[in-house]
């Protein structure tokens, strides 16, 4: 399936989602319940039918044994991924494909801050990293280019070093102050069903929504709070 046709399925949804908003406005709420059904068989499954690829799978697979990583929950080590994939991969797949693929729970670590304290991280299995990189490379490319410019974190082409260099030119025109913000635990604190409602249905016009699927990687499973 090529990034275009992916693309145009997915802005069905944003479309939808746009007018679920517009009869939220004009007081029509049944009709929005009767939108909001649980999934969208044809986008997900053109979504998940892309994550399957065997390219993208293979690129995924070479991703993971780079990053090595410790074990998960289940103690599989990424060398051992392979050969775990080789017999089980059609059963993950048919999984991902029906939308009953569920994350296993992370495995606990906590890493001692500099000031005190400790910054508690979730390690996932082998097997959850292998198929999340798969997820990312086809939705990477989609969802990236409507980040803000001045946002430097964790995505493609972008660095900690251009981020001080922005910081630099702000200071050079002028500006002087600062404000730290860190949304902590944002996915695992009371309330995450509604934000994840936020992401699937946008309250602005041209606002895009994240694809059906993605909401056990942030909580469920692989909830980190």
């Amino acid at each position: 399936m090529t990034e275009q046709r992916l693309t145009e399925q997915l802005q069905l949804v944003f479309t939808a989602a746009e007018d679920a908003q517009s009869s939220v406005a004009g007081g029509d709420a049944e009709s929005v319940v009767a939108k909001r059904e649980p999934e969208r068989p044809a986008v997900t499954n053109s979504v998940m039918e892309a994550v399957c690829e065997r390219e993208n799978l293979k690129k995924a697979l070479r991703r993971v044994k780079a990053n090595k990583g410790s074990s998960g929950v289940d103690g599989m080590t990424v060398e051992q991924l392979p050969d775990y994939l080789r017999a089980h991969w059609p059963q993950h797949r048919d999984e991902l494909l029906r939308g009953t693929y569920a994350p296993s729970p992370v495995r606990r670590v906590e890493i001692p801050k500099p000031e005190g304290g400790v910054r508690k991280l979730g390690v996932p299995t082998a097997l959850d990293r292998f198929v999340q990189q798969a997820v990312l490379q086809v939705l990477q490319p989609i969802f990236d280019p409507t980040f803000s410019d001045h946002s430097y974190g964790f995505r493609p082409g972008r660095s900690a070093h251009q981020a001080v260099a922005a910081a630099q030119g702000h200071l050079a025109s002028g500006y002087r102050w600062v404000v730290d913000l860190d949304l902590e635990k944002f996915f695992g604190a009371p309330g995450k069903a509604g934000r994840f409602q936020r992401v699937q249905f946008p309250p602005r016009q041209g606002e895009r929504a994240a694809p059906p699927g993605i909401e056990p990687w942030a909580h469920g499973g692989n909830d980190m709070g």
